[in-house]
């Protein structure tokens, strides 16, 4: 474990860098990169070859979550800052899940050409996760109610944005009935990922492949199609 956790060490500080530079923390650097340390340690502690995840992916999402949450726990986080940190967590959950799926393997029979539709599905949905998250975060108040969202002071802007975040509560409530509570709450409300799971009595794991699933159908219904 301990070869494990020294070969890791400058992923740690890459992946703190590059959020503090991204998200705009008010935390130190140096406190992003004990956090992500933490989330070294325990990736070398439940990392299991078996699943056929490596362990360099594997560490990359304890890694990321731990930065993530010490950007919650350290500082308060302006609007805007809140908003890119929740695009990148629904971004992050997302690709962790699909990789876990991946790591069993291709499906019998499938080619190059189902790889390019699965990767450009994953794409799209990528792109769903990081704009929920963008949308919702800055804009829904404790009471529910879609504020004023800083960066966009023209009146047609907001009414845009407003028409935006209505048409995804509207897709977030045609989802069943598990994966809409658990967008919805986590979203629009802003309730913890980890707390909604264990409210609705789902492992972490399992919730992070609902919201996977959910994201997926979202992404078509935004497209306009079926699904």
């Amino acid at each position: 474990m301990a070869d494990r956790v020294e070969g890791a060490l400058d992923l740690v500080d890459a992946i703190a860098g590059h959020l503090h530079r991204t998200v705009g923390s008010p935390a130190s650097l140096e406190d992003l990169i004990s956090a992500g340390r933490e989330g070294l340690l325990e990736a070398a502690r439940r990392w299991d070859p078996a699943r056929g995840v490596p362990f360099h992916a594997y560490a990359t999402y304890r890694i990321r979550g731990a930065v993530l949450d010490g950007m919650r726990r350290l500082g308060h986080l302006p609007r805007r800052a809140y908003a890119r940190l929740r695009g990148i967590e629904a971004a992050s959950r997302l690709s962790e899940a699909v990789h876990e799926d991946l790591a069993v393997g291709p499906a019998p029979g499938s080619g190059a050409g189902d790889a390019d539709s699965k990767l450009a599905d994953h794409l799209a949905a990528m792109a769903t996760a990081m704009a929920v998250g963008l949308l919702a975060a800055p804009a829904v108040g404790d009471d529910g109610a879609i504020t004023a969202v800083d960066g966009l002071p023209d009146p047609e802007q907001h009414a845009e944005y407003t028409e935006l975040l209505a048409r995804v509560r509207s897709a977030i409530s045609l989802l069943p009935e598990v994966e809409g509570t658990l967008v919805r709450r986590h979203y629009l409300e802003g309730e913890q990922f980890d707390e909604v799971a264990r409210d609705l009595g789902i492992s972490k794991s399992w919730a992070s492949r609902l919201h996977a699933r959910a994201i997926h159908r979202l992404t078509k219904r935004l497209r306009g199609i079926a699904g």
